[in-house]
């Protein structure tokens, strides 16, 4: 994982706080500050209001990364995409938390509780932190994701 220390938002809805929980723990127990923006029960929320708090932690620079659940985490990620200079990265598995990271520079990492067991997201957050952006060609690629960037540019 990344240097102990390295702040990470934490954020779920309904259908991902005990996934949430579970990765909570294992940051702590890795000496990671945790903010965790909620949910905190099973009643029915709305999971744009955590991406929404996620993406503004760390665009903010309160956390280095973020970290969300829902049932599936498209909709958790479609929600936090839409804020300037977060790159969320839905995923699946180590390979693609590995090179979320290492290719896209993303910055949060989005999970699906209902789609993925516990230890396979559990190794996909220790893939996701311990990676370093590659930077070299993929730079250029992620500058176009930039909200100032133009094609005319």
């Amino acid at each position: 994982m990344t240097p102990q220390n390295t702040p990470v938002a934490l954020g779920s809805d309904h259908a991902g706080t005990t996934m949430k929980a579970m990765l909570r723990e294992a940051l702590e127990n890795a000496g990671h500050p945790v903010l965790d923006m909620g949910t905190q029960g099973t009643e029915s929320v709305d999971y744009p209001d955590f991406a929404n708090a996620v993406a503004a932690a760390v665009t903010e620079g309160k956390a280095r990364f973020g970290v969300l659940v829902c049932g599936t985490g498209i909709g958790i990620s479609i929600a936090a995409n839409r804020h300037a200079g977060i790159r969320c990265a839905l995923v699946h598995d180590v390979t693609g938390a590995r090179l979320a990271r290492e290719h896209n520079d993303a910055n949060v990492l989005a999970l699906g509780a209902r789609v993925i067991g516990p230890e396979v997201a559990l190794d996909a957050l220790r893939a996701f932190l311990a990676t370093e952006f590659a930077g070299g060609r993929h730079e250029r690629r992620v500058k176009k994701l930039t909200p100032e960037w133009s094609p005319r540019s």
